[in-house]
Parts: structure tokens; C-alpha cells; sequence
């Protein structure tokens, strides 16, 4: 059986080229990206990093859970949930989420299903740092 999902969790650079290859088939029509990016202001501070931790076992079981119910809601063909953890900069890629699917619909939905799920029960941390000072921006480990 095809594998049809890529999860990771890495604290190397992410790739979107290899996001994309996994889910491109040539029986899909429509192919959807989210890039997550490091912006350098959250509630009018200046951002010099954001740094993600997480317990790491417990996330990728989470992420192969979204990928899987994703699987089944959506009319989806692959989808690859890719995390970075440690240090990042301003502009650098925290989360890639890659769908593909015969038509573009299902593969905007199943994204954007993703994403928001992640962000809710997923068990990655991110602590932003300022000039100041930081502070975790959800609950801590």
C-alpha cells in the first residue's frame, strides 16, 4: 500500500520542495501549501526569534492523527505535516503542510483543517522572544 502521509518533526531547516514532491501524482489536479513563517512583530513588539519545543513522541502520534482524519473527511490523495523545533529567525519556516487531491476544494480544506487542528492539540510549544524580555505563547512545557 502507497504511503500516503509525511510526518515529521525536525530541528533541521524545513523543505518545501520535498513537501511538494510527496504529495505531487500525476492523478491530482490540485496541490495545497501552507507555509508558517517567523514575523517580526506580534502585538506591536518587535520579534528577534521564536523559539518551538515540544514533546516530541505524543506530536508526531497528534500530527499522524490529523493526517489520517484528514485522509478519511477530505477527498484528499497524500498530505505531509512538516515541523521545525528549536531557534528560529525572522522569515525562517516553522510548519509546512502540503495536500494534494483531484480537485483543489478538497486539498484547501484538508490544509486549512491542518493547520488550525495542529495549532489546537498538537503538543509544540513556541516561546517568543523580544528585545525585553520573552514569553510563551501558549501553554509551556
Amino acid at each position: 500500500m502507497e504511503n500516503k502521509t509525511s510526518i515529521k518533526i525536525t530541528s533541521s531547516t524545513l523543505n518545501l520542495q520535498d513537501c511538494y514532491n510527496f504529495v505531487q501524482d500525476a492523478s491530482c489536479g490540485g496541490i495545497a501549501l501552507f507555509v508558517g513563517t517567523v514575523r517580526n512583530a506580534t502585538q506591536n513588539k518587535e520579534v528577534t526569534l521564536l523559539d518551538f519545543s515540544g514533546y516530541e513522541p505524543m506530536a508526531i502520534k497528534e500530527m499522524q492523527k490529523i493526517a489520517d482524519t484528514a485522509l478519511v473527511k477530505f477527498a484528499i490523495h497524500k498530505i505531509a505535516i512538516h515541523h521545525a523545533v528549536g531557534e528560529l529567525m525572522i522569515g525562517d519556516i516553522p510548519v509546512i503542510i502540503a495536500v494534494s487531491s483531484a480537485h483543489r476544494k478538497a486539498a484547501f480544506e484538508a490544509c486549512e483543517f491542518a493547520i488550525d487542528t495542529l495549532k489546537e492539540s498538537v503538543p509544540i510549544w513556541k516561546k517568543e522572544h523580544f528585545e525585553d524580555g520573552e514569553v510563551w505563547v501558549n501553554s509551556h512545557p
